[in-house]
């Protein structure tokens, strides 16, 4: 039996007005979440600038009209660009009479279907578990609206106290099971550690895995969908008989990408620590190149990673204006321009990746020391 599609309506918030176009694209961006999340879009929301409710982070007009269409295209879902706390998530269902999200909501429900791997599960549950913590209070309204009747005294808050406690216990038995994944993750990458490694990093749905099985024909999932990856694949390029290096496939990054859930998968975003090597993938094609780069950029500086040695790689050359992959170029001299559905980009993409690898290796004793520990690596198993 095949499940009905869940309507969604989007809602997005424009502060100023130079910012519509970043709004709408963001807004778009969404669309394709909810789209990988099995949701149909059946109407958009902008606020356009004013002040904010902090009651329901949009102004009480647009509560009505989100609302008004909510009933009547029956909406299942609306869905929110920007995080909500807790209360107001609680404050506009109270008003919508559909699931409200937030953008972090609609991507751990993306990541909870992908799952596949035992690691992979156990960070989905981890991160969904430390968002749901802070938001249980809405999920017990109906006690404590009894609260205080004969026999129904404190139940509500003596149940989400006890589901608060159970919550942190489970947290903490996720966070140390992670903790035994990460040390057999070791243990493998230690017996591999004498092979040269090239970590492919960027945002998600840029052609990582195809970039994959471009150079190792290691059979990565490709999909022309948002977070297609979420598990790390390490496979060889021993293409020729020449010394073989490792290249691993990492989860994409995107805008606005929970600490929480960076937290969750952090033994995943390791591989790209431990390499000698990243290999920023971009696709030339979007009309948002310039700040996916950016996001991507920010997070490997959230990681850690910003002084480590990357290779630009433009990728769906094929699909991008030519005016774009010029003005690209000149920007970018020394970055790759292939597009990684054609085989015959093999040979050279691996060929510049050994150049960069010999380099990097004879630079490796000059490599700048570590910095403060990263945010999300603090959060690790703190109940965050």
């Amino acid at each position: 039996m095949v499940s009905r599609q869940e309507k969604a309506i989007l809602a997005g918030i424009c502060r100023h007005r130079r910012e519509r176009a970043e709004v709408d694209e963001h807004l778009l961006e969404l669309g394709l979440l909810a789209g990988t999340a099995g949701a149909r879009v059946v109407a958009t929301v902008v606020q356009d600038r004013g002040p904010l409710h902090a009651a329901t982070l949009v102004r009480r007009g647009k509560v009505d009209e989100l609302a008004a269409l909510a009933r009547e295209h029956a909406a299942d879902l609306v869905i929110f660009d920007d995080d909500l706390s807790p209360a107001q998530i609680k404050n506009l269902e109270n008003e919508i009479p559909v699931k409200v999200l937030d953008r972090s909501g609609l991507i751990l429900d993306i990541f909870a279907r992908r799952a596949r791997t035992r690691e992979a599960r156990t960070q989905v549950e981890l991160a969904q578990l430390r968002y749901l913590l802070p938001r249980l209070t809405r999920h017990w309204s109906h006690l404590s609206r009894q609260a205080g009747g004969i026999g129904q005294r404190g139940v509500g808050e003596t149940q989400l106290e006890t589901d608060r406690r159970l919550i942190r216990r489970r947290i903490a038995r996720l966070a140390s099971d992670l903790t035994a994944i990460e040390k057999e993750r070791g243990e493998r990458r230690k017996r591999c550690q004498e092979l040269p490694r090239a970590a492919l990093v960027g945002y998600t749905n840029a052609g990582k895995s195809t970039v994959m099985n471009l150079l190792t024909d290691g059979g990565a999932l490709v999909e022309d969908r948002l977070f297609a990856t979420l598990d790390p694949l390490v496979r060889r390029c021993e293409r020729g008989g020449r010394p073989p290096f490792l290249v691993t496939d990492t989860v994409g990054f995107i805008r606005k990408l929970p600490h929480h859930l960076v937290a969750s998968f952090r033994s995943t975003l390791e591989e790209a620590v431990e390499a000698d090597l990243l290999v920023h993938v971009i696709d030339s094609s979007s009309t948002a190149l310039e700040d996916q780069m950016k996001s991507t950029r920010e997070t490997l500086d959230d990681l850690g990673l910003a002084a480590y040695p990357a290779l630009l790689v433009f990728n769906k050359i094929d699909r991008a204006p030519q005016g774009v992959l010029d003005r690209l170029l000149g920007e970018h001299p020394q970055a790759f321009f292939l597009s990684a559905i054609d085989k015959a980009q093999a040979g050279r993409l691996e060929e510049r990746l050994r150049e960069e690898l010999r380099a990097s290796r004879r630079s490796a004793g000059s490599t700048p020391a570590p910095g403060p520990e990263p945010a999300w690596v603090a959060a690790r198993g703190n109940g965050a």
